[in-house]
């Protein structure tokens, strides 16, 4: 009994001894000369290496024999009790006649913590991985990043020691990432990220399958395009992002958004293909187009969107005619002005309709002030809610057309006019 109370006391003494250790480590291997490094809150224990046996040297810190708060001198040796971070900076022992023994820059920080680590693959060949430390230590620090495939159950037996072991390679312009290539899509891995810093380390593992993080980088060269004599049409146009190989059996498909710029509401539609034909633009108003991403089967996520590319529908010829080319944009410059609206002077609305569809625009019928007024605005709210064009919406009947003459519309035969002016 009594040798086994003494091997449990050897085992906590020396644990004592590997706790003191890390809370003071002198420089070497992290390229600082002269530095000395402690852990914060712990009593940092300084000693002087030149003096005497017996004689009681002289501290001096940054210079001056005033030392931080609470310090304690005791057989030579500088305690500094619960080190804080102001207690930084050069120690120095002097002997009784001023003469510097020996000097110390001090250093102080904390063990790290366990670092957040997350992979993502770009492609179906190669992932990345990144992390963040745990805890601000405030020492130099370094990572280890090391990744393993993972076998199936069964297969354990025949892996030998360094089998599918692999050094997750660091680029030095990006200290807080790694990329391992050639990897393999149907595979299992586990990555360890270590931090290591003067006073300790510590380490996260993240098992993942490439199928989950895949993430493809955003498509490239978006463009939009007006389609001639349409105008409600444009054609959008992307390629597949650079990063993702070309090979036909690992395809990917897209989403598609796109608003009036003086709109906030999307609208979106899904295609394997590269390009999209949008057949409910507004005419006559800037539209923002963006795409992303992902695994023809679903495998992974979305991409982050494209940055957004910008096109303006092809006017009608019956715009064209009446001027309204010109009026058009500057609905979009000052989309808080007033919206221009037809008015019938004498109630009819024989021409209304076909006269507001030219624009873009169609008809809501006030029977009592016997007003025409819809803005685009307007009908984009009520297409939000419809999800069909607007003019399928809300035009139920076209009319004959009359012509277009100075100051607005006349209809042929008849003292109605459709004059054009601010709200």
């Amino acid at each position: 009994m009594l040798s086994l109370v003494s091997c449990i006391g050897r085992a906590v003494v020396l644990s004592a001894a590997v706790l003191v250790t890390t809370s003071i480590t002198m420089s070497g291997e992290w390229g600082e000369e002269g530095v000395t490094y402690g852990q914060l809150g712990t009593d940092v224990m300084l000693e002087c290496a030149g003096a005497s046996p017996g004689a009681v040297p002289e501290w001096r810190w940054n210079g001056s024999p005033v030392l931080p708060e609470g310090s304690v001198v005791q057989q030579g040796q500088l305690t500094l009790q619960q080190a804080e971070l102001s207690s930084e900076g050069l120690y120095s022992c002097h002997d009784a006649s001023g003469l510097l023994l020996s000097s110390v820059t001090l250093r102080l920080g904390r063990v790290p913590g366990v670092p957040s680590v997350s992979c993502r693959a770009s492609n179906y060949e190669n992932f990345s991985c990144f992390w963040t430390s745990g805890t601000d230590t405030f020492l130099p620090t370094r990572y280890i990043a090391t990744y393993r495939k993972k076998l199936r159950p069964g297969d354990e037996r025949r892996r030998s020691p360094s089998s599918d072991v692999g050094q997750c390679v660091q680029d030095p312009a990006h200290p807080y990432s790694c990329t391992v290539s050639k990897s393999q899509f149907w595979s299992s891995y586990r990555m360890n990220v270590t931090e290591v810093n003067p006073l300790g380390a510590n380490f996260r593992l993240l098992d993942f399958t490439m199928q989950a993080i895949l993430k493809p980088d955003p498509p490239e060269d978006l463009r939009v395009e007006p389609v001639p004599s349409a105008p409600r049409r444009l054609r959008v146009s992307w390629e597949y992002p650079s990063s993702w190989p070309n090979e036909p059996h690992f395809q990917l498909k897209f989403r598609l958004q796109y608003r009036p710029v003086v709109h906030s509401s999307w609208s979106m539609v899904e295609t394997a293909n590269v390009s999209e034909l949008i057949t409910d633009a507004l005419m006559g108003l800037e539209h923002v187009v963006r795409v992303s991403a992902k695994d023809f089967l679903d495998a992974g996520s979305w991409s982050e969107w494209s940055s957004g590319a910008w096109g303006r529908p092809a006017l009608g010829a019956l715009a064209r005619l009446s001027g309204m080319d010109a009026v058009l944009p500057e609905l979009h410059k000052h989309p808080l002005a007033p919206m221009p609206f037809a008015r019938l002077g004498d109630g009819r609305r024989e021409t209304s309709a076909s006269v507001l569809a030219a624009f873009g625009w169609t008809e809501t019928v006030d029977e009592s002030k016997s007003s025409i007024v819809q803005s685009s605005s307007q009908l984009w709210r009520l297409r939000e809610r419809s999800r069909q064009p607007p003019l399928r919406v809300l035009l139920k009947s076209s009319f004959p057309m009359g012509s277009f003459g100075k100051g607005g519309y006349h209809s042929g035969g008849s003292r109605s006019s459709c004059r054009w002016r601010g709200q």
